[in-house]
């Protein structure tokens, strides 16, 4: 078996140390304005004891929120003393996109969740996934991966996981989203997995749960919320605190709605450019065929708009959040109920 490529990005943290270290990844970048330069991508290790190791990461997309803000706080407020076992945070996993508040990288243009397992020869974007997935994952029984709708999705906030074939790893998963405690714990069909950091951590055999908690490019109170008991919940369900599980019943809210996304006439997707009309509210429960949204043409307005219709009955877990849509846009996401085995 060919040996891994070493990695050219270099941690200023010991991820075998006991403690709590905030450090940074230092990745090369020589460049116009600095010839030896390089990006100081934060990184937190908080180590103690035997137990499992789990990985945190969040900003995998630059306009998504949520996971830097949760992550940060949990850095800052998570002691070593209270733990068993070895948490690691990045809180900016795609840092030149969270740093410009863009999806992708401005230096690359690299979309972090469709560049793995990466490649030390690569670009910025490249070189980071190949040192989270030849140095870090290794090291991981749980990754946890925070995400939202970024500037052009809105989502009902959900935890996500794979539908997967080893039948004990599936149970385990779903115990695990169920315990996140987001309003929907959502099974997810993905129309496009290749280069995905949560492929490359279901490859290795590990637990995944990533998260869609919100969007339109800002936060909420809400989704914050939900953000922070989850992690936390999660660090309690894998026994990495000893704090009893914070329960959606213990704050005066329903339960978790187990959904799922089980083939492709869940997406809705825009059929053409041009203003969109919601017809159909975030949340909005809605019948096969009918009328979700509209698109109107602005350059002409004599034409009649082209309407999108659910091709299923369900809840509409996502829609387009901008005014303007192009053709081959998401419109929706329409998700229906999930009995599990």
């Amino acid at each position: 078996m060919k040996a891994p490529e070493k990695s050219r990005i270099s941690a200023s943290v010991d991820y075998d140390k006991a403690g709590k270290q905030f450090g940074y990844l230092s990745i090369p970048h020589s460049r116009d304005d600095s010839a030896w330069g390089s990006l100081r991508m934060p990184v937190v290790v908080i180590n103690n004891g035997s137990g499992p190791t789990a990985l945190f990461t969040g900003g995998n997309h630059g306009d998504e929120y949520e996971g830097p803000i949760a992550l940060m706080k949990l850095a800052r407020e998570l002691d070593s003393a209270s733990i068993q076992g070895r948490v690691i945070l990045i809180p900016g996993l795609n840092f030149p996109a969270l740093c410009s508040g863009t999806r992708t990288s401005p230096i690359d243009g690299g979309n972090m969740n469709r560049s793995f397992p990466g490649s030390n020869r690569g670009n910025i974007t490249n070189m980071i996934a190949h040192y989270v997935h030849s140095q870090i994952l290794p090291l991981c029984d749980l990754v946890v991966d925070i995400h939202s709708g970024g500037k052009t999705l809105n989502f009902v906030p959900s935890a996500i996981m794979h539908q997967l074939d080893d039948e004990q790893r599936m149970r385990t998963t779903l115990d695990a989203l169920l315990v996140f405690g987001a309003p929907v714990g959502l099974v997810l069909r993905e129309l496009d997995a290749e280069g995905m950091l949560d492929t490359a951590v279901e490859e290795m055999g590990k637990i995944f749960i990533s998260t869609e908690l919100g969007g339109g490019g800002s936060v909420t109170a809400e989704t914050l919320h939900i953000a922070d008991v989850g992690v936390r919940n999660l660090l309690r369900h894998f026994g990495l605190i000893e704090e009893p599980v914070a329960k959606r019943e213990d704050f005066g809210m329903e339960p978790t709605r187990l959904m799922h996304t089980p083939d492709s006439d869940c997406f809705v997707i825009a059929e053409d450019e041009g203003i969109y009309e919601v017809i159909a509210d975030l949340g909005t429960e809605v019948e096969i065929g009918s009328v979700i949204g509209r698109v109107h043409d602005h350059q002409d307005p004599s034409r009649q708009p082209v309407e999108h219709t659910a091709h299923r009955s369900g809840l509409l877990l996502c829609r387009h959040f901008p005014g303007h849509i192009k053709r081959g846009d998401c419109a929706a996401v329409i998700a229906e109920d999930y009995h599990r085995n």
